[in-house]
């Protein structure tokens, strides 16, 4: 155990974030989402949600202040507008720390590939999935 460390956070999660530099990207994803697929390092958080997954990674993550545009979530297929529920709360979540785009799905997907990690979370809520792109840590 350690302390101030959401337990969310797991050893491979703190692994891959550490290791990440400035720059990287990471996706948190639903459970629909072929992690497996299109993963260089798949980290799996089954049974957490994804806005409590990217909660706990924006503890310890920076947003990358370099870029007009740090966080991605992805479209709707055929209503790019409409923002379901899981977007609602990621865009809410993130706030002040970054500017939020869109990116229609495979354009979301071919983004995901090219990821550091996926986490692949238990999200049942269609389109729960959001890139981070990591900033510099600042002492």
């Amino acid at each position: 155990m350690l302390i101030n460390i959401d337990p969310l956070l797991s050893p491979d999660l703190l692994h891959v974030l550490r290791a990440m530099g400035h720059g990287d990207e990471i996706a948190i994803v639903d459970a629909n989402f072929p992690g497996t697929t299109n993963a260089r390092r798949l980290v799996r958080l089954d049974g957490i949600s994804v806005t409590e997954a990217t909660r706990a990674i924006l503890t310890v993550l920076p947003l990358d202040d370099f870029v007009d545009v740090p966080v991605f979530t992805m479209e709707v297929v055929g209503s790019p507008e409409e923002v379901p529920p899981a977007v609602a709360e990621l865009r809410a979540l993130v706030g002040e720390r970054g500017a939020c785009g869109t990116l229609e799905r495979h354009a979301f997907y071919a983004r995901a590939r090219d990821c550091f990690a996926i986490v692949q979370t238990g999200e049942t809520r269609l389109y729960g999935n959001i890139i981070l792109k990591k900033g510099v840590v600042r002492s």
